[in-house]
């Protein structure tokens, strides 16, 4: 029992539900405690801070514009430096969710970090224009004159990335808004993600895939299927294969130019090349099965190529329903173990 539960301790998630209960706790507690335990009499910049931090209105930005005035350009940067950190500390947690929820189907890490940075740089930005309206429109013209462009995989990715934009807004404006937000949506992702909720049915999981198998059936007959194939194919054959490939649909163009088209009820033969390290072996083997596609075939010669290795050519005329790729199938199984490389012309 105690090793049961101490497995279920173990666990990713449970891991990080702890780790985002405890890391919660601490932040708001000290928080909290600094808050209350910094002296504003006798600090402008501090007296200033709640309302820079507060809600957005025409006293908020008299206050902050008087103190600035008074006190520098420090008045504005401790309210920015604020929601910078403040941004940052309530994203982490998002970050960990996020990382649990899409570990099955894998995730960007350029993502993960997006939801950290795009806080920080919203929080900072809104602090600064927030009291001033060029800057607002100064802002607005620049994001429109740059384009970003980004390809998320899963539209849950889109979702916390707006989070990511709201947290910092919210920190800009007021950090316990933001840490509420990213409280409520860590908790509704771990209980959504737990009880896997929207799955299909088994019962429904099953039809799917029935339909799925048969839209793959009916593709397979198709011309678009081989296209597909032929694709691949081609796309994983070197340079010289594809020049080999390209001359050989030439001669075969050609001869049937040459011929007519006559030459379709006539007696064709093909050109069947074995390349192997052993012929003795690889014709006991190859010979007594030929028939199986070929309607006639005979032994033409036996060349030798410079590396040592000889090749066997045949002369193959196939049977009707029988195909090319058969009879190279039925040579590679065959002689296998001998088996170096085998055409057919």
């Amino acid at each position: 029992m105690a090793t049961q539960k101490a497995g279920t301790l173990d666990t990713p998630a449970t891991k990080v539900v702890v780790k985002c209960v405890v890391y919660y706790a601490v932040v708001i507690g000290l928080g909290a405690l600094v808050w209350s335990a910094i002296p504003r009499t006798g600090f402008p910049v501090l007296q200033s801070l709640g309302s820079a931090m507060g809600a957005v209105g025409p006293e908020a930005a008299s206050a902050v514009l008087e103190t600035t005035e008074r006190s520098g350009a420090a008045s504005l940067t401790l309210p920015v430096v604020v929601a910078m950190v403040a941004a940052i500390l309530v994203s982490i947690p998002v970050a960990w969710v996020y990382q649990l929820t899409r570990a099955k189907r894998g995730y960007q890490q350029s993502v993960v970090q997006l939801l950290i940075i795009l806080p920080l740089v919203v929080s900072g930005i809104v602090v600064l224009v927030k009291f001033s309206l060029a800057l607002a429109f100064s802002l607005a013209g620049i994001v429109a004159a740059v384009r970003f462009r980004n390809t998320l995989e899963d539209s849950k990715d889109a979702v916390y990335v707006f989070l990511a934009t709201g947290i910092g807004l919210a920190a800009a404006v007021d950090i316990t808004v933001a840490a509420a937000i990213s409280i409520v949506f860590n908790a509704t992702m771990l209980v959504l993600w737990y009880t896997d909720f929207g799955n299909a049915p088994v019962e429904l999981e099953g039809q799917i895939a029935q339909r799925r198998l048969q839209r793959a059936k009916k593709l397979a007959r198709t011309g678009t299927f081989v296209a597909q194939i032929d694709h691949e194919v081609l796309r994983n054959m070197n340079r010289e294969q594809l020049e080999g490939l390209a001359q050989r649909a030439w001669h075969r163009a050609h001869d049937q130019d040459r011929t007519g088209a006559g030459a379709q009820d006539a007696f064709t033969e093909n050109h069947l090349k074995v390349k192997t390290r052993t012929v003795e072996r690889t014709r006991a083997v190859l010979e007594p099965n030929l028939s199986e596609y070929a309607k006639e075939w005979r032994f033409d010669r036996l060349t030798k190529d410079p590396d040592g290795n000889e090749t066997i050519h045949y002369m193959i005329q196939l049977k009707k329903k029988a195909n090319p790729e058969d009879l190279v199938g039925l040579v590679r199984a065959t002689t296998a173990r001998s088996l170096i490389d085998v055409e057919f012309e």
